[in-house]
């Protein structure tokens, strides 16, 4: 396993998608972050099915940034219970693993 992550987060609109990626890449939160268009999400959300459009954040970055990145996404994020879901990197090119842990080395 690498210490690189993907961490998923949804958002309401492209502007506010924008504002999480851009925050995340200047505070070195983050190496790269993904926006994708409008996806449907269809979730039980307060005991009905909610069917929405969303977008999609794919950030990548590193395991021991975790907390710090999903507390700045939350103080971004518009929704009562945002979605910020961490993935493990089994595998990875050395090079892109590397170039991850060099964009996020913080100088905070």
């Amino acid at each position: 396993m690498t210490p690189a992550i993907v961490v998923l987060v949804t958002v309401g609109s492209e502007q506010e998608a924008e504002t999480i990626a851009t925050t995340l890449l200047e505070e070195r939160l983050a190496a790269c972050v993904n926006v994708t268009s409008p996806v449907r999400s269809l979730y039980r959300w307060e005991g009905r099915i909610a069917d929405d459009r969303e977008w999609q954040l794919v950030i990548k970055t590193q395991a021991r940034l975790f907390e710090a990145l999903a507390a700045r996404v939350r103080t971004l994020h518009s929704y009562d219970l945002p979605e910020i879901i961490a993935l493990p990197v089994l595998a990875g090119t050395t090079d892109y693993v590397d170039w991850i842990q060099n964009e996020t080395e913080s100088e905070r």
